[in-house]
């Protein structure tokens, strides 16, 4: 079977391990989200993302709805926009920095210059998963993706998302190959007609689950689907 035309990623315990996330993002989110609110809570961007929390959680205030979301990573859309709007303040001031596996920068590199499509598909906002590829170790990754989808797309676990990306990008789901570590996410991909990998990462401890190939890194990825090799 050829390689795919394009690669479409997801981040936590994909690109990046599941703890940087909940470990530093979420807890730097939620500790500067009060203040936040009170001192650019009248701001556009905002004041609509509030808005959306009074909509979908009517009679309770925003920042306890806000809490109460970010306690059950809850993949709500106006949260993670606040989040990613707190998260870009932490990147630009140097508080926070991108953190990805060491084989997926080289590995993206080396499909962009193959020329495969890269995209990101994450629960984060569109936002925030634009800092994190601009703030990592390895430089701005930006540049390398074709195109950034979040939940605005619809909900990873529903096939409709992936057909809307696969529309998007203009290319038959069968050119398409997503990466995950949940095998949920996967499903619906499979089910839209994409070609799918579960990436089982050892620091996060994913189980494999039937139905899609397997990887524990980018360079295996690589090697299964006929896509471009890192150079060391």
């Amino acid at each position: 079977m050829a390689a795919p035309t394009a690669v479409v990623t997801d981040i936590e315990g994909t690109t990046t391990r599941i703890s940087f996330v909940h470990d530093v993002l979420f807890p730097y989110a939620r500790a500067r989200l009060p203040d936040f609110l009170a001192q650019r809570g009248s701001e556009p961007e905002i004041a609509a993302a509030l808005a959306e929390v009074r909509r979908l959680a009517p009679g309770t205030p925003e920042l306890a709805t806000l809490l109460s979301w970010m306690d059950a990573d809850a993949k709500v859309t106006p949260l993670k926009t606040l989040q990613g709007l707190i998260w870009g303040e932490g990147y630009a001031s140097g508080a926070l920095h991108g953190e990805l596996y060491a084989d997926v920068a080289p590995s993206l590199r080396a499909w962009w210059v193959g020329g495969v499509r890269l995209y990101v598909y994450s629960s984060g906002s569109e936002a925030a998963q634009k800092l994190l590829f601009r703030h990592t170790q390895e430089g701005d990754l930006t540049g390398l993706f074709t195109g950034f989808f979040d939940t605005r797309v619809g909900a990873k676990r529903e096939a409709a998302s992936y057909v809307s990306i696969a529309a998007a990008a203009g290319l038959p789901g069968a050119e398409m190959l997503f990466l995950s570590d949940v095998g949920t996410e996967l499903d619906a991909a499979a089910a839209a007609g994409w070609r799918t990998c579960q990436l089982l990462r050892p620091q996060d401890a994913a189980v494999p689950v039937p139905g899609h190939a397997h990887a524990a890194t980018f360079d295996a990825v690589a090697a299964a689907f006929l896509l471009p090799a890192a150079i060391a």
